[in-house]
């Protein structure tokens, strides 16, 4: 696999979290700033997330956004995303 290969696959799997965090989300009916509040994160941090501007997060996060949001974890690596 190639560095722009590798590159493409990381850019994807951070659009499916942040698409997947989303869902969830709004699925609960939360405001990022709900999320962002309820986690002690910043609004940005949490909008920059689903927008994918930012590239990198912890398992430990994902878990904790997973565990507020009421879903498992793997859901956020789901690339079957539904519409809203």
């Amino acid at each position: 696999m190639t560095k722009n290969e590798r590159q493409s696959n990381e850019e994807n799997i951070y659009n499916i979290i942040g698409k997947n965090i989303r869902k969830y989300r709004m699925k609960k009916g939360w405001t990022q700033r709900k999320l962002a509040e309820t986690l002690l994160l910043s609004n940005s941090f949490i909008g920059k997330l689903e927008s994918v501007t930012y590239q990198t997060i912890s398992i430990d996060t994902l878990e904790q956004i997973a565990n507020v949001l009421d879903t498992d974890i793997r859901n956020f690596f789901d690339r079957h995303i539904e519409k809203d």
